[in-house]
């Protein structure tokens, strides 16, 4: 993804770019969901996205369903779009808070075209027309990461970058400086370069094992530290929704492709064991396993210092926040896009460095919260591990934001970072957490009046959601789907 990136933005300057991976080492090749941001790159560095959506096996994704999380039983979705539509500039979840529970007004979830649409197994662009409905929702994709990263080669490929198969054994340094000058690889081959950018993974070659950039770790209020995944056989409709279940000491994912279903357990070792999660995995799967589990091992943080002389790490080499929504492949998009809004034009980029690392730690911080929201805004006492999430104390910025709510139903939006104030009411009201009071505009409006508009709206979204295509359908009619082998 950095390689196509660069190519296709800054290739026409002149930039030489050697892209270096080995075939021995892989590709992580478990995340496989992803956030709307993701069309907006592809859409950047020139992917037609039928091609894309072929290559890779890929499905669309509405949302997210969490089931389990705020109550045992309980399910939503987090769609990628609005609730309802605003009123005298009051956010549409107060006028529901305002009414929750009274005959026909339903859930919040009712009121989300992308949710109605996700549970009917539909899909559709939305609409270029902001006055209509069609157009108060987003999408990404879900994809088989293991066909993505040829995919995103060959793009970077054909915009001039060199490829280098082979392992790097020695990293040299500049003995003043101490910045990365010359790469040695298994064959004996020096790569040197003026700026490198770090994607060996949790592993962090030049990062860490050079540079010794540290690390935050932020295991104390995100604890989970292994997954085990594997994929099965499809099963049911070809649903665009990932699934997130909430088990005994973390959660489990589901994730549909065109030719099988992904699936995984992320749980924390302090409280289950490797074989407990494993068979909870095993047992939840819709189809028959296609491989062996895999277990991976990780530690929820990032580096201080994502940029550090003259490597920038990106991906996993600059941290990981745990796959619940989604979030790691976006912050591999930021740290590109950041990356090249910043391109330094010579030696002297101190300034560049420290506003990289600046924005990064805001977008890492942010995700956190969010993250911790989840796990921490439960009524589930259940087990060890959730009773701990529950009670434990949470960052001052997200115990800022969740008074804020609880009091008054108001979110304070961002100037900028990933999550806007739609996917806060989603996960909040989800999960049972509603505000005390509501907005006091909400009073103006003579009740009737709300009520009729409710219910109004409430028929509009699912008259609109059922003119959609099947999701598999519109797959198959605009040349998405891969060829069967």
């Amino acid at each position: 993804m950095t390689a196509a990136g660069l190519a296709s933005m800054l290739g026409p300057t002149g930039l030489e770019i050697t892209l270096i991976e080995s075939e021995a080492i892989g590709v992580v090749g478990v995340g496989e969901a992803t956030l709307p941001h993701i069309k907006n790159f592809n859409d950047t560095i020139g992917v037609n996205e039928a091609e894309f959506m072929a290559a890779t096996s890929a499905t669309f994704k509405l949302g997210i369903e969490f089931v389990n999380w705020g109550r045992k039983g309980d399910s939503y979705i987090h769609p990628f779009g609005e609730f309802g539509l605003p009123n005298a500039g009051v956010a549409f979840h107060q006028y529901w808070r305002k009414f929750a529970g009274q005959p026909g007004v339903g859930a919040l979830d009712e009121y989300s075209l992308p949710v109605i649409a996700s549970r009917m197994g539909k899909f559709q662009p939305p609409s270029e027309d902001p006055r209509s409905v069609m157009s108060t929702y987003r999408y990404a994709y879900q994809f088989d990461a293991l066909q993505y990263a040829p995919f995103m080669r060959s793009h970077a490929e054909a915009r001039g970058v060199t490829r280098m198969e082979g392992k790097v054994v020695d990293v040299a340094l500049e003995p003043e400086s101490g910045r990365v000058s010359a790469l040695t690889m298994d064959d004996g081959r020096i790569v040197e370069g003026d700026l490198f950018v770090d994607c060996t993974g949790f592993f962090g070659l030049l990062i860490e094992k050079a540079l010794s950039a540290g690390y935050d770790d932020w295991s104390e209020w995100l604890p989970a530290d292994r997954a085990v995944a594997v994929p099965c056989e499809s099963a049911g409709p070809l649903l665009p929704y990932t699934r997130a279940t909430a088990h005994e000491a973390g959660w489990s994912w589901r994730i549909p492709l065109q030719h099988r279903t992904g699936n995984g357990h992320v749980y924390s070792s302090q409280f289950l064991s490797d074989d407990a999660a494993c068979d909870t995995l095993l047992g939840g799967l819709e189809g028959e396993r296609l491989a062996d589990p895999r277990f991976l091992r990780f530690v929820t943080g990032k580096r201080r210092k994502l940029w550090s002389r003259n490597v920038v790490a990106i991906g996993l080499s600059g941290g990981f926040l745990e796959p619940l929504e989604s979030t790691s492949i976006y912050l591999i998009q930021e740290g590109i896009t950041k990356l090249l809004e910043l391109f330094p034009a010579d030696q002297d980029y101190d300034i560049e460095v420290a506003e990289y690392n600046r924005w990064m730690d805001l977008q890492f911080e942010r995700v956190r919260d969010f993250l911790i929201l989840h796990y921490h805004a439960t009524e589930r006492d259940d087990s060890d591990f959730w009773n701990h999430m529950r009670t434990m104390t949470v960052p001052d910025s997200l115990a800022e934001r969740l008074e804020l709510f609880t009091a008054h139903g108001h979110v304070s939006a961002y100037d900028h970072g990933l999550f806007l104030v739609p996917s806060w009411v989603a996960v909040l009201i989800g999960q049972r957490v509603l505000p005390s009071s509501v907005d006091d505009r909400v009073s103006g409006q003579a009740d009737a009046e709300v009520l009729r508009h409710l219910a109004g709206l409430k028929g509009h979204m699912e008259k609109a959601a059922g003119s959609m295509e099947d999701h598999a359908a519109y797959l198959a009619r605009n040349n998405m789907m891969r060829a069967a082998a």
